[in-house]
């Protein structure tokens, strides 16, 4: 268990070691929430949340109602409904999900997500793509990586094109929907659900 401040907001969050940075939230994930303006009026999806500090920090700026929280792993499910509660927030919607699979929503103003880009691009290239489709016009997509090239092009890709911050050595992507329909229109339809 670890208490962290962010913007003079203190979150305690409860963590396992099988989690991703169970002993303090990660560089990347601090130089995103800097990097994104949260108002009231946003719906936000905390996609891959790990024990949920993303979704937690944004639902006490903005509203748990205007929250979503998904991982795939059931244990930082468990983990985001405790800390969730352990934070004062106890309506959260929390979804156990493979990528989109198990979320309904497609009107998110936000999509957030510090994928696994240590592995291949198929997760990255799935949220994306998948992504996009669950925004609204207007919509944002945020994504914090350590890799520059291959996201710069995935993002102009779909969304056709990307603002790149570079904060504490982590790149921070920022795309917006501005049509239904993806930016190279020879990408595969199969990615449109």
């Amino acid at each position: 268990m670890f208490t962290e401040t962010i913007n003079n907001i203190q979150l305690t969050f409860e963590t396992a070691d099988t989690v991703f940075s169970p002993n303090g939230l990660d560089a990347g994930t601090l130089a995103m929430l800097s990097a994104v303006d949260l108002t009231p009026d946003e719906k936000l999806l905390d996609l891959g949340c790990g024990y949920g500090a993303v979704g937690i920090y944004s639902a006490k700026l903005i509203g748990e109602k205007n929250v979503v929280m998904s991982d795939v792993d059931d244990v930082c499910v468990e983990l985001s409904m405790r800390n969730s509660a352990l934070n004062g927030l106890n309506d959260m919607k929390i979804i156990q999900s493979d990528g989109f699979d198990n979320i309904e929503d497609n009107d998110f103003t936000l999509i957030l997500s510090n994928p696994p880009y240590h592995t291949d691009f198929s997760v990255p290239k799935r949220i994306i793509e998948k992504g996009f489709n669950r925004l609204k016009i207007g919509g944002k997509m945020y994504m914090v990586t350590k890799r520059k090239d291959w996201y710069m092009k995935k993002l102009t890709a779909i969304f056709g094109g990307v603002r790149i911050m570079e904060i504490n050595e982590y790149y921070i992507f920022s795309a917006e929907k501005r049509s239904t329909q993806y930016a190279n229109t020879s990408i595969s339809k199969k990615g449109r659900n």
